[in-house]
């Protein structure tokens, strides 16, 4: 029997995953100036269908391994999910990555609350605590666009899609969550591809364009880079258990960053600098209860 417990792999892995979901997220924000939302979304979701459905026919889960008893939870997982890529897109072409990607890690936070209310959890102080400093970074990064005089509508516009994404990607966690007892990681990201490829086409209509050859370039690999990732994120919880991973999150704010610098010579500012440390900490005091006695908070 093949010994699954490698956490040096699994590590290896989440790490891998976090540079190909920033590669996706370059690629994205590189033509959104110049491509309709819906479009990127579907060619993001089309082109990530590929290396899915070759990962599953490697391991010989395809397409039988599509097969559910469970077509509404899918329906659910995948509707959050594409509705969150939508507003992820959104937000990174309004802010910089880093922020953007910043704001996403109050997913786990978020989904941690919210399972108060939709898993029937006991809301503990590890959660308000996590939720207080999460939206505390939030607060800090917006607090320059509120000033008298310096309002910059596009990027509040921007930090408000983004906490309406991290919002929906919470559901969608807590989907992930529920499905995860009887389905196959396979298809669940399968199905949540199809159903943003699908939401993203329904856009058609309205005024996408024929892409020239880098755009073009750009939007497949968007699709390829998010395929792969969501492999590699798969593995890696197959050789490891999460708690042995979730530190290494972390590292997959580091390529956003060098991204605006290098890349989209976006300057660092130094809200992000204090916002960032809150938020992390908010997520990490979330997870932390996983390890601590519970007391609910009164």
């Amino acid at each position: 029997m093949t010994n699954t417990h490698n956490p040096p792999l699994a590590i290896s892995l989440r790490v891998l995953s976090g540079a190909l979901f920033a590669g996706m997220l370059i690629c994205a924000k590189a033509v959104s100036a110049d491509v309709p939302l819906g479009e990127i979304v579907f060619f993001r979701s089309a082109f990530a269908l590929i290396p899915l459905v070759l990962f599953l026919w490697i391991r010989r889960e395809f397409p039988h391994g599509l097969a559910t008893t469970r077509p509404r939870d899918h329906l659910l997982r995948a509707g959050f999910g594409a509705l969150a890529l939508f507003a992820s897109f959104a937000a990174i072409a309004r802010l910089n990555l880093a922020e953007a990607i910043l704001i996403a890690q109050l997913s786990p936070i978020l989904m941690s609350v919210s399972a108060v209310f939709v898993l029937s959890e006991r809301l503990t102080r590890w959660r308000v605590g996590g939720l207080a400093f999460g939206f505390a970074g939030v607060v800090v990064m917006m607090w320059p666009e509120l000033g008298v005089g310096g309002v910059d509508n596009a990027r509040l516009l921007g930090f408000a899609i983004g906490l309406v994404g991290a919002t929906l990607s919470a559901f969608a966690l807590i989907m992930v969550r529920s499905l995860n007892r009887t389905e196959s990681p396979g298809a669940i990201a399968f199905y949540f591809a199809l159903a943003s490829m699908v939401g993203g086409l329904v856009t058609a209509p309205w005024g996408w364009v024929m892409p020239d050859g880098m755009t073009l370039v750009l939007l497949v690999g968007a699709g390829l880079f998010g395929g792969f990732a969501h492999i590699a994120m798969t593995m890696a919880f197959r050789y490891a258990e999460a708690s042995r991973i979730a530190p290494f999150e972390y590292v997959a704010l580091l390529w956003p960053l060098l991204a605006d610098l290098l890349i989209f010579r976006l300057p660092l500012t130094t809200t992000f600098l204090i916002a960032a440390p809150l938020v992390l900490l908010g997520a990490a005091v979330a997870a932390a209860e996983k390890n601590k006695p519970q007391v609910a908070a009164k």
